[in-house]
């Protein structure tokens, strides 16, 4: 056993700022005040349902995750956020139709309570969206230091001693990296010049890593994962993650994708395509945000089934995701998959999959322990990447030169290992040789 990382105690409360108020942010918060007053089950929570084994199995070792580190409580975590929209939680939440009235009525005043802070807007980045509700700096310099003192303020007024931000907003426009995202330096000359290629989600991760508050993102949006940024986490010693939550088809494409590999089992084509009917269906109705969700579904296959390490099985496979906006179908998204798979001698088969899924309710507890694990990361000095948190995106990020990790149970084992780590426990190879030797 190593000698167990030194983690500061979780004291006080943690403030949890959502960027972004709409179906997924609003889920997120009724689903942790109704869980903390034992009104509702947290269902699809690592950090709060999850357990994890320690030693060997004839130990009989095996805790909830949340006994094992030291993460905040429930109990202890305020919320807050931006959005582009003045509804406080309660109207949002009610206007985005995810949960019944009886789970809204029941956390009513709580969620009035918490009205968002004005959303950094620029139009082009997400055309079909009109903000009203929108700050108006000079620059986007400018706007980067608004965020800071609105992330000051909130910390004051509601007595939070640490603060977590996770990106819960719309998927921007297609943006690729450019000079300004080289090297901290050229950054903020971008943002002094309203640089285009730094869009809002570039903004509100600047402005957390300045002050040293944890940041996730979870949409496909470019971010964190640039050069400048990553050189700002570790000089603010800041931990970072993302992107682009893992929920419906996607997850079922790590799920699905990895056993056909583990069996050598060929794959022809992968057809996908969705209905959904909330505001990230409107969103991404417009072609230019589309691309940037389509460049996040479409890099999971190839990540995991290595074409070039296996040419006749997956060397020429064909790709098609699809996302249509259809407004009858609300929150509540249904996704098609026909995989067209080879077996034994080339003979074709075939798998179909229909996900009738809530896309809000698989985001939340995603939302929930990203921000629980970012503050133990913070807590136990971590900066930088993490790429342990992979487990949670579709796009997860990974320091530059190294392949990240898309198959669902290589990043679960992951994520283990490094709570393992943190605590001094022995890593788990699941070898078991020592039980015949």
């Amino acid at each position: 056993m190593r000698q167990p990382t030194n983690i500061d105690p979780a004291k006080g409360k943690l403030g949890v700022l959502l960027v972004g108020m709409g179906a997924v942010a609003t889920t997120t918060i009724a689903g942790v005040l109704l869980a903390r007053r034992g009104l509702a089950p947290p269902i699809g929570s690592l950090t709060q349902l999850g357990t994890i084994r320690l030693g060997k199995r004839t130990e009989g070792r095996t805790p909830p995750i949340r006994d094992l580190v030291p993460l905040a409580d429930l109990a202890d975590i305020e919320f807050g956020g931006w959005d582009i929209f003045p509804d406080d939680a309660h109207e949002a939440a009610r206007r985005a139709a995810v949960l019944e009235d009886r789970h809204l009525d029941a956390v009513r005043d709580e969620l009035a309570a918490i009205a968002p802070m004005k959303g950094v807007f620029y139009q082009q980045y997400v055309p079909r969206l009109r903000g009203v509700h929108v700050k108006e700096p000079s620059s986007k310099r400018e706007a980067v230091e608004l965020v800071r003192e609105d992330i000051r303020r909130f910390k004051r007024e509601r007595g939070v001693d640490r603060v977590v931000v996770v990106w819960c907003g719309s998927t921007e426009t297609f943006t690729t990296t450019t000079g300004a995202h080289a090297s901290l330096e050229a950054f903020e000359r971008g943002l002094l010049e309203d640089d285009p290629s730094i869009s809002p989600t570039q903004i509100y991760a600047w402005a957390c890593l300045l002050e040293g508050v944890p940041f996730a993102n979870g949409a496909p949006n470019l971010g964190v994962d640039f050069p400048a940024a990553d050189a700002l986490a570790k000089e603010t010693r800041t931990p970072i993650a993302g992107k682009d939550f893992k929920t419906g088809q996607t997850l079922m494409k790590t799920i699905i994708a990895p056993g056909l590999k583990a069996r050598m089992i060929g794959l022809r084509g992968w057809y996908s395509t969705n209905i959904l009917g909330n505001r990230d269906g409107e969103v991404l109705d417009e072609p230019a945000s589309f691309k940037t969700k389509e460049q996040s579904k479409l890099g999971v296959l190839d990540a995991i089934l290595e074409p070039e390490e296996h040419p006749e099985l997956y060397g020429d496979f064909v790709h098609k995701v699809r996302i249509d906006y259809y407004p009858p179908r609300g929150d509540a998204k249904e996704g098609w998959d026909n995989i067209d798979i080879a077996g034994w001698l080339g003979y074709p088969m075939q798998i179909k999959v229909n996900f009738l899924c809530r896309d809000s309710i698989l985001a939340a507890p995603i939302v929930l322990d990203l921000a629980l694990f970012l503050d133990l990361a913070k807590r136990s000095g971590f900066r930088g990447i993490q790429e342990w948190l992979g487990f949670y995106f579709k796009s997860p990020m990974a320091a530059p030169g190294l392949a990240a990790d898309h198959d669902l149970f290589v990043q679960l084992i992951k994520l283990k290992n490094t709570l393992r780590w943190m605590v001094g426990e022995d890593l788990i190879t699941h070898l078991g040789h020592e039980y015949y030797d």
